[in-house]
């Protein structure tokens, strides 16, 4: 996980915005590994699993929680299309496993996303697909252009290669992104197509 702090602030409870960066290493295997070998022989439970991940959602003595809004497990059952009481056996797998117990107790949501927004609030959003989502120096290249060129990156969501079928990184900055910035957008190295909105 990495917090983006505002300028001056001291502690993480003053962070601007929360990026939940899954492909943390937990041990020598990555999270989502770690995670999905333990619901291996129950895909359904799997797929509560990975609604849990997607959502940032965690649980703390046998309950979900959305930060510290508790969510019923029905809710979780309908957008994982399964019943209510596989969410409750993976609930129990989770709380009965030391080695995932951990994840999921920590894990949060990324925090709000202001891509859907921009356009009303005069944001500029570049969303930039990579050749391969585990290159190194897509971010770091692409956040020093937009620094060079004058622009501020208000947020940056980066998706998760094992998580996402098309993993994106999404730069949200303080203005409209000129042509000219998109043209040297293309030019970094692992950068296979760039969308403006």
């Amino acid at each position: 996980m990495i917090l983006l702090l505002y300028r001056g602030a001291s502690n993480p409870k003053e962070h601007i915005y929360t990026l939940l960066y899954t492909n943390v290493r937990h041990g020598s295997a990555h999270m989502w590994n770690t995670i999905k070998k333990h619901f291996n022989d129950y895909p359904e439970r799997l797929k509560v699993a990975r609604v849990l991940v997607e959502n940032g959602l965690s649980v703390k003595e046998g309950r979900l929680f959305l930060n510290q809004i508790e969510i019923p497990p029905v809710r979780i059952a309908r957008v994982a299309g399964v019943d209510r009481r596989t969410v409750n056996e993976t609930v129990s797998t989770i709380k009965a496993n030391r080695e995932i117990r951990l994840i999921f107790e920590e894990i949060r949501p990324a925090g709000h996303s202001l891509k859907e927004i921009a356009k009303h609030l005069n944001l500029g959003v570049v969303e930039i697909t990579p050749v391969d989502a585990k290159a190194h120096g897509i971010l770091a290249n692409s956040a020093m252009l937009l620094t060079n060129g004058g622009l501020s990156i208000r947020q940056a969501i980066v998706d998760d290669p094992e998580l996402s079928p098309e993993p994106k990184l999404t730069l949200i900055v303080e203005k409209k992104i000129p042509g000219e910035l998109i043209a040297q957008l293309l030019k970094i190295d692992g950068v296979a197509k760039i969308s403006v909105y």
